[in-house]
């Protein structure tokens, strides 16, 4: 009678401390890991709730001067006119976009290796030698890696400076054309050629942006030395001042042609130059126009254009030049 009772108790007081013994690892320690894995997903969850608010267009119906996202409302904003293009707009979104994700990428990694940290210092796993080879991992990367390094980090920047975008024609050193793709680590161009290129971001030392906020278009007008060179320049003057009336091309004109005068002298002719202020990507197809109307505008008032050989192209120059072939 008394031997079942005492077996009973030993067996309950070894039940009790293997219990008690245990109990870090049957109770508390799942309990913090759990904690500590609950607390990375809210983290996660709230940081990136943040960037997605900072990166989204506010909601339709917003004013387009207002629906930027909020990541980029205190960076380099060049002319408010921009503002209203919806061009701009959808290319500010896209940019948003593509650092919001890349700011997401970084923040679920960072968590992700802390969560996985504090389980294994829970579990009483030594960290420190994961921690050193970790190191010597990333320094090997690193050096064996250090041009994505630098074409990634280029990358970011020139996101978040909006060096270029896609649609703008630039200049990148080798590559001269249009931008297609702009990624973090390669920007591709299509020259005038049809030639796609392939730039990595860490190797553009400077860019040259042909596509931003407005253009100038550059005309120059070789004349012959003995015109009138007032006449002249008035002549091409009205002629451009002719075509940016033309409503046609009036919206991609944004100030009047200015004439600069003479702006070289050589043996052979006089060169006039024009300036005209356009939209963007627009000054290419003005100067072509304003070089043709110019053209006919000379032709129409007898302003003789150089002739290569440094005389006038006319009847006895070319007399001239008969004859001699003649003789010989």
């Amino acid at each position: 009678m008394t031997a079942q009772p005492l077996s009973t108790l030993a067996s309950s007081a070894s039940a009790f401390e293997w219990t008690e013994t245990n109990s870090l690892w049957l109770i508390e320690n799942p309990i913090r890991i759990v904690i500590y894995v609950a607390a990375g997903l809210t983290a996660r969850w709230i940081l990136h709730r943040m960037i997605d608010r900072a990166t989204r267009r506010p909601p339709a119906g917003a004013d387009n001067a207002r629906a930027q996202p909020a990541l980029l409302k205190h960076l380099r904003d060049r002319t408010p006119k921009s503002l209203r293009d919806p061009k701009v707009v959808e290319r500010r979104q896209q940019r948003a976009e593509t650092i919001g994700s890349v700011l997401k990428s970084t923040v679920s990694i960072l968590i992700l290796v802390w969560v996985l940290l504090t389980c294994l210092s829970v579990l009483q796993v030594n960290i420190a030698p994961f921690l050193a080879s970790a190191g010597l991992v990333g320094l090997a990367i690193g050096f064996g890696a250090q041009n994505l390094v630098k074409d990634f980090v280029s990358g970011v920047f020139m996101l978040l400076e909006d060096q270029y975008g896609v649609g703008d024609v630039v200049d990148l050193g080798e590559a001269i054309g249009e931008v297609e793709s702009v990624g973090l680590r390669v920007t591709t161009v299509r020259d005038i050629d049809g030639t796609l290129w392939y730039v990595r971001n860490g190797e553009i030392i400077r860019v040259g942006n042909m596509s931003q906020d407005y253009a100038v278009a550059r005309i120059e007008i070789p004349v012959a030395h003995n015109v009138d060179l007032e006449r002249a320049q008035e002549v091409a003057l009205e002629a451009a001042q002719a075509v940016v009336s033309d409503d046609s091309v009036a919206g991609d004109v944004l100030g009047a042609p200015e004439m600069l005068g003479v702006q070289d002298v050589s043996a052979d002719m006089v060169t006039l130059r024009i300036l005209l202020k356009t939209r963007p990507n627009a000054q290419w197809s003005l100067q072509r126009r304003i070089r043709k109307a110019i053209l006919a505008a000379y032709e129409a008032n007898n302003i003789r254009l150089p002739y290569p050989s440094g005389r006038e192209f006319g009847p006895s120059s070319a007399l001239i030049g008969g004859g001699q072939q003649t003789a010989e």
